[in-house]
């Protein structure tokens, strides 16, 4: 084969390419930077095909309905940022018309990333053989006049991309594809309440008004490092609008199977030293995508359910309905009071009452409440603490019952309680992790009650604990006898024979745990 003949055949094997890359985003990143899109790199694969994908419209819902919404969470220097900047250049390449709005978490990191995706357009070869962004997207340039770092256009557009800072004013631009990238600067952030409610209303109110889509949804891209569960994707996945989404998460290591995520960008050896150097909390976070607030809560993978537990015909099998209410002790606290079904000495937390508005409004409110959860013809044991003014609250609860609904099928009973508030909670943890049940999707419909249990901290100051104090609550009357066991020790053997005789259940003893 002469050289002319070598020529030929390398000519058509590049045009080719080209024709590929124009088809392919993988194919496309391939060609921009061959030595980091290696076809060993899975998950660099993996995460191109599922874009492309979801700009075509072919990443389908279970229903058969094209995903809009993609989430990404991928340890540092795994190629997340430096692909999302190669989708907004291959998709300017499939449509002019396109407008692309990014976010970071501040305009120096935004600027970043919009001049790395204008420069990949602008990008010129150094000899003949290589390819370049216009040999594959020949039409596709930046307007002369109109390359600033922050905004800039295409050819023939007035507006194109715009980037920007979590916070930042993006007035006047709609954008048909939406992505925000790693909002979240650090660990001093992930942990500051307040910084994080800015940025979610930032998010809410400023950056998704910013539509253009000819269909009126854009495409919406978030990418970031979980760093907390009140972060935009905790607070999006327990939102009823988390099944929207497509996610996608890898961890830098695999622990059950010892591999790493990809050897070549991070090896074992620098995990393993990353690991004995960085704070524990801030390492999870960055190599194992958990939030820093998760890694510590005392409550994990709480237990949801769909329905009640029924028999053949339907028949729901409460054997009783439970009650506990924590009115609020100071002006800081909220009133808490959940109604649960008992069956086999678990708990289906039924309805949660969760307020921080005044006694006037809590007490009719507390009745009505208990009187709307009577089910299946039991009566409700409703335990009201009487610390600190709870006696009167109870009492008047009691009589709103009557007066307002003419039933006494909710027996209410105050009490004081005197054990320590954190030991009981403690104590009672590993009960209400595993045999309490939560209605499905309560995270959104009680969300504040939600947030509250899912930030539960095991070590440290927790800002509230009204509602796992109820919960707490809830546990006792099941496992201390307010549904049976522990009466029985305050009546005499006598009584006790008689109770065990009548409802033949087992007796309570100091040395059996019930």
């Amino acid at each position: 084969m002469n050289y002319s003949e070598k020529k030929e055949i390398t000519m058509l094997l590049r045009e080719l390419e080209i024709r590929n890359a124009k088809k392919s985003f993988w194919l496309f990143c391939k060609c921009m930077a061959p030595d980091f899109y290696l076809d060993n790199r899975y998950h660099l694969k993996l995460l191109c095909d599922d874009l492309q994908k979801l700009y075509e419209g072919k990443l389908l819902k279970p229903d058969g309905t094209p995903f809009k919404k993609f989430m990404l969470n991928m340890p540092p220097q795994h190629g997340k940022s430096r692909t999302l900047v190669n989708f907004c250049d291959w998709v300017f390449g499939q449509n002019l018309n396109e407008k692309i709005i990014t976010c970071s978490y501040n305009d120096l990191t935004a600027s970043d990333f919009s001049r790395y995706t204008r420069d990949g357009i602008m990008q010129r070869k150094n000899n003949e053989e290589d390819i370049d962004y216009s040999d594959i997207f020949p039409l596709t340039k930046i307007k002369d006049g109109n390359a600033g770092f922050e905004k800039w256009a295409l050819e023939g557009q007035h507006f194109s991309y715009l980037g920007a800072g979590v916070g930042g004013s993006i007035t006047s631009k709609g954008g048909s594809i939406l992505i925000v990238d790693d909002p979240i600067k650090d660990a001093e952030t992930a942990f500051n309440e307040g910084a994080l409610d800015k940025i979610w209303r930032w998010y809410t109110s400023t950056f998704l008004s910013r539509v253009s889509a000819p269909s009126g949804e854009p495409i919406e891209i978030v990418n970031m490092t979980r760093w907390s569960k009140n972060d935009i994707c905790g607070r999006i996945l327990t939102g009823p609008e988390a099944d929207d989404w497509y996610t996608i998460l890898f961890e830098a290591y695999n622990e059950a199977t010892d591999k790493m995520l990809c050897p070549e960008l991070l090896s074992k050896k620098r995990y393993l030293s990353q690991q004995t150097n960085m704070d524990d909390a801030i390492f999870r976070a960055n190599y194992h995508q958990e939030p820093v607030d998760i890694q510590g809560r005392l409550y994990q993978d709480l237990k949801e359910y769909n329905d009640f537990p029924k028999d053949d015909k339907g028949n729901i099998l409460f054997e009783s309905l439970i009650s506990y209410t924590d009115t609020a002790d100071t002006g800081a606290d909220n009133l808490c009071s959940i109604v649960g079904g008992v069956y086999k000495g678990e708990i289906w937390v039924l309805d949660i009452y969760y307020t921080n508005e005044a006694m006037e409004i809590t007490e009719p409110g507390t009745a009505d409440f208990l009187v709307g959860n009577l089910i299946g013809g039991h009566s409700i044991k409703a335990k009201i603490e009487s610390n600190n003014g709870g006696r009167g609250f109870a009492r008047n609860v009691d009589k709103l019952i009557w007066d307002r609904h003419k039933t006494r099928k909710v027996n209410v009973e105050w009490f004081h309680q005197s054990e320590n508030k954190v030991a009981r909670i403690l104590t009672n943890a590993s009960y209400i992790t595993n045999h309490m049940f939560f209605p499905k999707g309560w995270s959104y419909k009680y969300s504040e009650a939600y947030k509250h249990v899912a930030s539960y901290q095991k070590v440290g100051k927790n800002k509230h604990d009204d509602i796992e104090d109820v919960l707490t609550g809830l546990a006792e009357m099941v496992n201390s006898g307010a549904t049976g066991w522990m009466d029985f020790l305050k009546d005499g053997q006598a009584e006790i024979d008689k109770r065990v005789e009548e409802r033949k259940v087992i007796p309570f003893t100091r040395d059996r745990v019930v």
